[in-house]
């Protein structure tokens, strides 16, 4: 007879982490793939799988994926999708793809080719502990575990500021100003993200060594549980490259033809096409074809790599030696600025930022409240009334490229530019719009993200848009050798791909609203964060100077053709009242020409180009909404006639009694010797008692015609 198999029994170590306790658990779920975690805080639990391909891939690159996985089960739902099932990714899953992927990747060996997929599984989600955190430290287990070299672990956490306490992993319900994402090693910071509402510098470098701090716990349970149950790294052989006295000679070679001279040419496209040539020459003196005019291709593909290195030594010489920079700037030098706004006639705000040769279009659109996005993230739904959108197009670095949608690097730099502006926004209440962002990149040498955040600041005050200040943006960069360093402000694309380091920083004159930190070396010291973040405060101020110059404030004035919008606030049970039976008094409002958006608490937006129908939707609104005041004075209509009186309608759908005593100065015998049906009568609110019946009196004939009690 078969008997049930035992449950595998897995180990579990865990941490306490900010009051709650983070297990990591292995050995008994995904056993197949090379190293799989499941990691549970609070009652989030997510799963990661690391699996390297067997052989080598041709490539130039490490050939890692990350993938975010959500799961509608999480929190207990049914996808609402047709096929009712999970599809694509959303932006969020994209953007905690990304936060995964950036801090491990530096840590992979040099010219390591072998495909790595990692995969992030959302099982279960609480909705406080958010499962966006838990994605680097599952990633890192499990790599860890398995059999592929990787030079970890890293860690990390989330940093909130409630007051000036910081707080290690706030709940996703806790307010904060600060929501600061660091990951890290045992000795440096990896990576950063945050979003801030104007925190200072001072205050952000406490913040990142708290966070260093904070992570130690868990780097070390990792390493424990390497330790005990990490399986044994396979080895691998790095693509043969150029030997290295060979190497000793092309640099020699190169500097002998006047490479530093063709790095700092100023032109992006002319020192590419003079790299280009330069390259092309030395592969012919080191590769040269053979006497029957055969070339070796592995000996060139060598050559020309072998190449890129040389520009990259010498490139970081120049600076670390000479303090000079490709385009022949200092290290704290930023780039010539020029500005243009208002440069579309049927935009409701445009501006253009150009940045050497980084040029950004930024174009405001204002919308009513149904053009927000609807955000469904695991279970909680909500509308976005702010979206910013980032294009890269081909033809901004000058090359071909099929446009196959927006790629993960657009939807990490469009939210970036967003944290960047959302701290300066008005609030809904001061500027009840929907407003859309987009940056389209024109022209791209480095930092476009940070232009974009420039020219949507701009676009949002050609708008009229009352933003509290203007943003600005700048990219960061980082030259390190041992101890030899140079930070770089206002990084071109050449220093981007051949440094160390691309740290963007956004905000206004009173503190940073938004950061992004990747980095190429195995980590960063506070030291050099806080010389990084000061020396990007020098060059935004002298940004902010120039974009003040250019719009100092919003148009005190929108374009003709933005709707406008009224607001008002009504109580929650006359929201029925408005929208009518069927819909009809809603129907009629929006033949007026307007566009209406009625909440749950009673919020009611009127939108049009045309002012003078949304004031009369606003009028109606209120007719149908108000209340009977004791002392009031109204225009009736006579509704409803009895032998005691007269039923007056003076709101829409709210009447009250005009009794037979208070007709006139004399004995009525009928009411309808006064009185006719559809007669509009003036009529004054005498009392209304507990039940909400309102008594009515003659205005003109108070005090002369004695008062008597009413009945109905």
């Amino acid at each position: 007879m078969n008997q049930a198999s035992p449950v595998p029994q897995g180990k579990r170590y865990s941490v306490e982490l900010g009051g709650r306790t983070l297990s990591i658990e292995t050995g008994k779920y995904a056993k197949q793939v090379s190293g799989s975690v499941w990691v549970r805080y609070g009652d989030t639990v997510v799963m990661a799988t690391a699996q390297a391909s067997e052989n080598p891939i041709e490539a130039d690159f490490l050939p890692l994926t990350v993938e975010f996985e959500e799961r509608h089960y999480a929190v207990g739902r049914i996808p609402g999708s047709f096929m009712r099932r999970e599809g694509r990714p959303g932006e969020k899953a994209i953007l905690s793809a990304r936060l995964t992927d950036r801090p491990i990747r530096p840590l992979f060996p040099k010219g390591f080719r072998h495909e790595v997929q990692v995969i992030i599984t959302v099982l279960s989600a609480d909705q406080e502990n958010t499962p966006d955190i838990l994605g680097p430290i599952a990633a890192s287990a499990a790599l860890m575990l398995s059999d592929i070299p990787w030079e970890g672990p890293i860690a990390a956490v989330r940093i909130g500021l409630q007051g000036d306490r910081l707080v290690l992993n706030p709940t996703a319900q806790e307010e904060s100003r600060l929501d600061l994402v660091v990951a890290g090693s045992k000795d440096a910071i990896i990576m950063v993200e945050a979003a801030a509402q104007e925190v200072s510098e001072d205050k952000l470098v406490e913040a990142l060594e708290f966070a260093h701090q904070a992570m130690q716990p868990i780097l070390a349970l990792q390493e424990q549980m390497r330790s005990e149950l990490g399986k044994e790294k396979f080895s691998f052989t790095p693509p043969a490259g150029l030997e290295a006295e060979a190497q000793a000679a092309l640099y020699q070679r190169a500097m002998e033809k006047g490479l530093s001279s063709v790095l700092q040419t100023a032109s992006k496209g002319e020192r590419s096409k003079a790299l280009e040539a330069f390259a092309q020459a030395l592969v012919e003196e080191f590769a040269p074809p053979a006497e029957d005019g055969t070339v070796d291709p592995l000996r060139r593909k060598q050559v020309s790599g072998a190449f890129d290195e040389v520009i990259r030594k010498e490139l970081r010489r120049l600076i670390l030696e000479e303090n000079r920079r490709a385009d022949g700037r200092t290290p704290k030098e930023v780039r010539p600025i020029w500005i243009e706004t208002d440069v579309l006639p049927k935009a409701h705000g445009s501006a253009l930022f150009t940045r050497g040769e980084t040029q950004v279009l930024g174009v405001v659109t204002l919308g009513t409240g149904q053009d927000a996005q609807l955000v469904d993230d695991l279970g909680i739904e909500t509308e976005d009334p702010f979206l910013v959108h980032y294009n890269f197009p081909p033809y901004s670095t000058g090359e071909v490229r099929r446009l196959r949608g927006v790629s993960r690097r657009e939807v990490g730099h469009g939210n970036l530019a967003k944290r960047g502006l959302k701290a300066v926004l008005p609030s809904q209440e001061e500027f009840p719009y929907t407003i859309r962002v987009v940056g389209d990149v024109l022209e791209s040498n480095g930092s476009s993200s940070m232009a974009t955040v420039c020219a949507g600041c701009l676009a949002l005050l050609d708008a009229g848009v009352p933003l509290k200040k203007h943003v600005a943006g700048v990219a960061m960069g980082l030259v390190k050798e041992g101890e030899r360093a140079v930070v770089l402000t206002d990084i071109l694309g050449l220093e981007d791909a051949l440094g160390d380091m691309d740290f963007k920083v956004t905000g206004t004159r009173d503190g940073v609203t938004a950061l992004q930190m990747d980095i190429k070396i195995k980590g960063l010291s506070p030291e050099l964060m806080r010389q990084a973040l000061y020396q990007a405060r020098e060059a935004r101020l002298h940004i902010l100077e120039l974009m003040e110059r250019a719009l100092p404030t919003h148009r005190a004035e929108m374009k003709p053709h933005v709707p406008r919008i009224l607001a008002l606030k009504v109580s929650p049970e006359k929201i029925g009242l408005i929208i009518g039976p069927g819909g009809k008094n809603i129907r009629q409002l929006e033949e007026l020409g307007v566009e209406i958006d009625i909440e749950q608490d009673g919020t009611i937006r009127i939108y049009s180009s045309n002012a003078a129908a949304a004031e009369e939707a606003k009028k109606r609104i209120l007719s149908l909404t108000a209340e009977a005041k004791v002392g009031e004075i109204y225009e009736g209509t006579v509704t409803r006639i009895t032998n005691f009186g007269a039923f007056v309608e003076i709101l829409p759908g709210k009447d009250g009694l005009l009794h037979i005593s208070q007709l006139a100065k004399g004995r009525v015998e009928r009411v309808e010797d006064v009185l006719k049906l559809g007669q509009k009568v003036r009529v004054k609110v005498n009392s209304i008692d507990e039940q909400g019946r309102v008594d009515l009196i003659r205005p003109e004939l108070e005090g002369i015609v004695p008062r008597r009690p009413a009945k109905r």
